[in-house]
């Protein structure tokens, strides 16, 4: 399989829009409304266009992943610089083939060299643990809304970069939470 895995350009943005709604219409835990949320964040502050990737064969774009700024905030208001990996997006056609998890792996080298420590996300649970998240109760962390706690997780992507970090995930207002 001949993948490439690049930055997202302007020129991408209409195909990425259409992968996207593509690759969640029959998924069954979803609002089905990622591709605006996408749309919603690369006009935001929380935005880092270096974390915007796609997966491209044969000239096609097949994936898409986005990492994107939110904040661990601690009971005390302190507020701890974190990114959340929503979505992860593969044409139905190339799903099963490893194009995912080969979007997760390079937007984490990416990540590391830009300097942030940790991702969050709102997962599946048999999926995310093969790349390293953990519960994010494991760390005292939580989410501002009810979801699953098997859901729920977080990947520390320099070692105990979590270690006295606890709190809740505040997101962008784009994730209109």
């Amino acid at each position: 399989m001949n993948l490439k895995i690049r930055t997202e350009l302007e020129d991408d943005f209409g195909a990425v829009f259409e992968l996207i709604k593509s690759a969640f219409e029959k998924e069954e835990f979803s609002d089905h409304k990622e591709h605006y949320l996408v749309e919603r964040l690369r006009k935001s502050d929380a935005f880092i266009p270096a974390l915007s990737l796609v997966a491209e064969m044969n000239g096609q774009i097949v994936g898409y992943i986005l990492l994107s700024k939110v904040a661990i905030v601690d009971a005390g208001g302190n507020s701890h610089t974190s990114l959340s990996l929503a979505p992860v997006a593969v044409l139905p056609k190339f799903q099963g083939k490893g194009i995912g998890g080969r979007l997760i792996e390079a937007s984490h080298e990416r990540a590391k060299e830009l300097d942030f420590n940790s991702v969050v996300v709102l997962g599946h649970e048999d999926y995310y643990p093969r790349f390293g998240y953990m519960l994010m109760k494991q760390f005292g962390i939580a989410l501002p809304f009810n979801a699953p706690e098997a859901n729920c997780m977080v990947i520390e992507l320099i070692e105990n970069a979590l270690q006295n970090i606890n709190g809740v995930v505040a997101y962008p207002k784009e994730f209109e939470i």
